[in-house]
């Protein structure tokens, strides 16, 4: 079975946002490839930190479709090398859907080159970027985002499937989503058109949060309170996301299984004056 791991990384840049993080992708127990791509980019000084930040994401191609691996792999392959010719201090929250729809438009744009009709490549996408005291999280498809406070862990994003836009439009109930046969069924995903709907919230961030980014190879087994128990149990977050990745395989193991977890340990408060940052102490 093929995995792929990050070494846990500790990037320390004085009195700039200061995270941790480790991330993992691993095939499953049934399917013979990995569908499923990670990548980020982190800042090599404190003036590429505040100017750009960093940068996390993870995208699942879609099951069914050809080359799904090829639409994940070129999305965040993409992101990253966008990400790093980043302007300085341009917004994260009109940037990040920016480089979702640039990689939209390539998949779109090779599936075509296969030939007449084209070949089907789709893939979801969750991406976190963070500055300051900022994570700007953007997303299509249903790879999640959870962001892990106080031991508690809530959702960021809404899954783009067709019962969850069903129950948004109040017509269907929440029990009638949750067993309806559609639900693994996405409403939206990269690829299958030139332009694509962009979820994109900002969120403060503080000291001790912990972001998690998943596919729905993690996210369909494992329960908030699994995320909330592995992470009070490991303080290495490598550990914890083997553990979690460990804990799908064993109640599901169907689906490709992807994790980033990004640990805060510390922030640069700063506010907004005449469209420039100032600090506050």
């Amino acid at each position: 079975m093929f995995a792929e791991a990050a070494p846990a990384q500790d990037i320390h840049l004085s009195s700039v946002l200061d995270v941790d993080f480790d991330q993992l992708s691993d095939t499953g127990l049934v399917r013979d490839h990995n569908e499923d791509s990670i990548g980020y980019l982190s800042p090599e000084t404190p003036d590429s930190a505040r100017e750009r930040g960093w940068l996390f994401v993870l995208a699942d191609g879609v099951g069914g479709h050809d080359r799904g691996e090829v639409a994940s792999r070129m999305t965040v392959d993409s992101m990253v090398s966008d990400f790093r010719d980043a302007v300085a201090g341009d917004p994260l929250t009109s940037f990040l859907p920016r480089l979702i729809q640039k990689a939209n438009l390539k998949v779109y744009e090779a599936a075509a080159e296969t030939g007449p009709g084209g070949a089907s490549m789709a893939t979801t996408v969750v991406a976190c970027a963070l500055r300051f005291d900022r994570a700007v999280v953007a997303h299509v498809g249903d790879s999640r985002c959870y962001l892990i406070r106080g031991g508690r862990a809530s959702l960021l994003t809404r899954d783009h499937t067709v019962p969850n836009e069903q129950l948004r439009m109040g017509l269907i109930t929440t029990r009638e989503a949750s067993n309806a046969q559609t639900t693994n069924v996405l409403s939206r995903s990269l690829g299958p058109s030139m332009i694509v709907n962009v979820d994109v919230a900002d969120h403060q961030v503080y000291s001790g949060d912990v972001l998690l980014l998943c596919s729905d190879g993690l996210h369909n087994s494992v329960r908030e309170r699994d995320i909330e128990e592995t992470l009070r149990s490991h303080s290495s977050l490598g550990e914890a996301a083997k553990t979690l990745v460990e804990m799908a395989k064993r109640r599901d193991g169907k689906d490709n299984i992807s994790i980033q977890l990004i640990r805060v340990k510390g922030v640069e408060r700063v506010g907004m004056y005449r469209g420039r940052h100032y600090k506050i102490r």
